[in-house]
């Protein structure tokens, strides 16, 4: 970690401008003497000093939890901190948190969980659920989700959220009976262009990843026939056309927002 400069050097990276915000925010949080990983969790804690911070999280670390727990704890009080006492939003604390890899030193971090304690972390959950006093607004993966979305995927999720499933098309070679055919490009779609994403040429590393999130779905059921003829003549799908060589296969399906895609998006985006 960089000392009290303006500048922060990342490991094989250029150096990084750090805000006054995030300054303060890294000198209180030094008080307590702890490092936080890339996400913050989204709990809020009344603190009134920075040495109150440093105390919880000592005590925390006396009675014995593990690295993990003390990763979420810290990660709790800083964000509540940052909100509360300093009075600032939560992208200088993401300055401050996001070069330092999560768990700290000695790499145990969530991933180094023994079974005790994801069982512990189990009948937790099972105990809030049977809590008829607990609310719970918003499901607890959107935060974490926002934070591994590109500012592009933001857009393409909104186009989607507000202009319902969208064609997309699979280019196969053509072969007698569809033996030995090859699939020449996958998931070919001009949603990534008609959201205004600043790179195109990303759309499908996009999509991937929307995919992985759970945010987005591929159907085999094709939308109007009508809508694939815009689609089948942009030039990704031309391009793969031409590939595939003579008598090329489309495979015409939908893309769409799963249920919780759906969810995330009105809970997420300011949507008409």
């Amino acid at each position: 970690m960089a000392d009290d400069g303006e500048v922060e050097v990342h490991q094989d990276r250029k150096p990084v401008e750090i805000s006054p915000e995030a300054k303060l925010i890294r000198g209180a949080f030094r008080v307590a003497g702890f490092a936080v990983g890339s996400v913050v969790r989204s709990a809020e804690f009344a603190v009134g000093t920075t040495l109150e911070v440093g105390k919880q999280i000592a005590q925390v670390a006396l009675d014995g939890e593990s690295q993990a727990d003390l990763v979420d704890f810290a990660g709790e009080r800083l964000r509540s901190l940052a909100r509360n006492v300093l009075g600032v939003d939560e992208q200088p604390v993401r300055e401050v948190v996001s070069y330092v890899p999560v768990g700290g030193a000695g790499g145990a971090g969530p991933r180094g969980a023994s079974a005790a304690d994801l069982r512990r972390r189990g009948d937790e959950l099972l105990a809030i659920s049977a809590d008829v006093y607990y609310s719970d607004d918003v499901h607890p993966a959107f935060s974490a989700i926002l934070d591994q979305l590109a500012p592009d995927e933001a857009r393409m999720l909104r186009f989607l959220a507000e202009r319902g499933e969208q064609p997309i098309v699979d280019v196969r070679t053509n072969r007698p009976l569809g033996i030995g055919s090859e699939l020449v490009a996958d998931d070919l779609t001009s949603v990534p262009a008609e959201a205004g994403v600043r790179h195109t040429n990303r759309g499908h590393t996009y999509l991937i990843n929307l995919k992985r999130l759970g945010l987005v779905q591929v159907l085999p059921d094709p939308v109007l026939l009508s809508r694939y003829q815009v689609l089948e003549v942009q030039p990704i799908v031309a391009d793969a056309l031409d590939r595939a060589g003579r008598s090329p296969k489309i495979l015409r399906k939908s893309l769409r927002l799963t249920e919780f895609g759906t969810e995330f998006c009105r809970t997420c985006f300011t949507l008409p």
